[in-house]
């Protein structure tokens, strides 16, 4: 399926759409990408005047190789869509993806994909527009396969923790740590995410952090979702940004040595070998097909800085 997948996510900052002065500092940060909000972060009376702003800074400022990405209210809100039309209209070939929040079923996407596809021919936009979605709904959950297969515009999931949590009716103090649940109360959810997503082709994004003042506990987070196979992960605030670029982009050492254990096994399957001892490790062909990972991201970042 025709997917972009070279687009980097390692850190996905937020930014409210009402916000002029967060905007522009966003578009200064290094970091992958920028998504300007206009569903949560936005109060129901600064919808529109928001709107109009987020138009404003995706054209006049200079985003750099940003992905510039706006999330859009719920396909059930009385304002997505208008959203989509001022938004799609308004920024032209300036916007690369539209996040859309609480994603339900299959149905859902097909009405955002006509639309978009709709608005691209009334401005003869030259390259089709990314969907990036929010599984923050238990139904969204059960029906996460159609969903995935429902397009070729989408890009990314990002696991949606607090409106999933209300949807699940999940024990509050299990959000928090402080049950006696066993473990990670989010390990399936992340994981059905990520397995569906990975057989697709699609991206991985983990989502909000909401307690700014505590890096450890972000970085840990970035650390979980990137055993998992997320990409990246969201950023609420400049201070997790560059923990999340960090915890996401390959280590030099990984990939080195990524490198010297192909060259190794590439000669022992020459020489008849199935299997070697590799620096005091066994490895075999999944070994190395697991140890690639490093190798095949640092050469997506490549490729998506060529092409930007």
């Amino acid at each position: 399926m025709g997917r972009r997948s070279n687009r980097l996510r390692r850190c996905q900052l937020s930014v409210p759409g009402s916000s002029e002065h967060m905007m522009q500092k966003a578009a200064a940060m290094a970091v992958d990408h920028v998504f300007l909000d206009l569903e949560d972060a936005v109060a129901p009376r600064e919808k529109e005047a928001a709107r109009a702003k987020v138009i404003t800074a995706i054209n006049t400022l200079d985003w750099g190789r940003k992905t510039r990405c706006v999330r859009v209210n719920d396909v059930t809100s009385p304002w997505a869509l208008d959203d989509m039309v001022a938004v799609v209209t308004g920024c032209g070939d300036k916007l690369d993806t539209i996040m859309l929040p609480k994603i339900r079923s299959a149905a859902d996407m097909a009405f955002f994909d006509l639309l978009l596809g709709q608005l691209e021919q009334k401005i003869s936009r030259s390259s089709p527009i990314g969907l990036e979605i929010l599984i923050e709904e238990v139904e969204g959950m059960f029906n996460l396969d159609d969903i995935v297969r429902s397009t070729d515009r989408l890009e990314a999931i990002v696991f949606g923790i607090g409106d999933y949590s209300a949807s699940q009716c999940v024990d509050p103090l299990s959000i928090v740590g402080k049950s006696d649940y066993p473990g990670d109360i989010w390990h399936y959810a992340r994981n059905r995410i990520v397995i569906s997503a990975r057989a697709n082709g699609i991206d991985v994004v983990d989502g909000p952090f909401a307690n700014l003042a505590d890096h450890a506990r972000y970085e840990a987070e970035c650390r979980r979702a990137l055993a998992l196979g997320c990409v990246g992960k969201w950023a609420l605030h400049p201070g997790q940004a560059m923990i999340a670029m960090r915890c996401f982009s390959p280590v030099r050492e990984e990939v080195e040595r990524a490198q010297r254990m192909e060259v190794a096994y590439r000669a022992a399957v020459a020489a008849g070998d199935g299997a070697i001892q590799f620096e005091g490790e066994m490895v075999d062909a999944a070994s190395v097909r697991i140890a690639r990972r490093a190798i095949e991201f640092e050469e997506r970042i490549k490729a998506a800085t060529a092409e930007q």
